[in-house]
């Protein structure tokens, strides 16, 4: 049952109210990085700004050419998985609490005083 409280900034946007109502009719609170559609291009991205994860996929690619194999393909590939697999499950949490958090917000009461 908490209320958000809105103020106004002043009296000229009150002028034109209903045709800014018109353009900004979804005004809602949006903090989320990521849709289900853009979740794992949007994070790989991210990902693969980091040193180390383009390090580890240097080696992998490195590693498919049999001159230099050192290690099996796979297991070559395995740490840059695991750290690929724990950074997107960590951001997906963090993006789902943002999402819920949005969602309660946006979903409050409202109180607007005017004059």
């Amino acid at each position: 049952n908490k209320w958000r409280i809105v103020f106004p900034d002043n009296g000229r946007q009150w002028k034109d109210w209903k045709q800014a109502s018109t353009f900004y009719s979804g005004n809602r609170i949006q903090t989320t990085k990521y849709t289900w559609f853009t979740f794992l291009p949007k994070n790989l991205f991210e990902q693969f700004h980091r040193l180390g994860n383009l390090y580890f996929f240097f080696l992998v690619v490195l590693n498919w050419f049999p001159q230099v194999e050192v290690f099996h393909r796979e297991i070559t590939m395995l740490p840059l998985i695991v750290v690929l697999l724990a950074s997107m499950i960590k951001d997906a949490i963090e993006d789902y609490r943002k999402y819920r958090f949005d969602k309660k917000i946006n979903f409050s009461k409202t109180r607007v005083y005017d004059k």
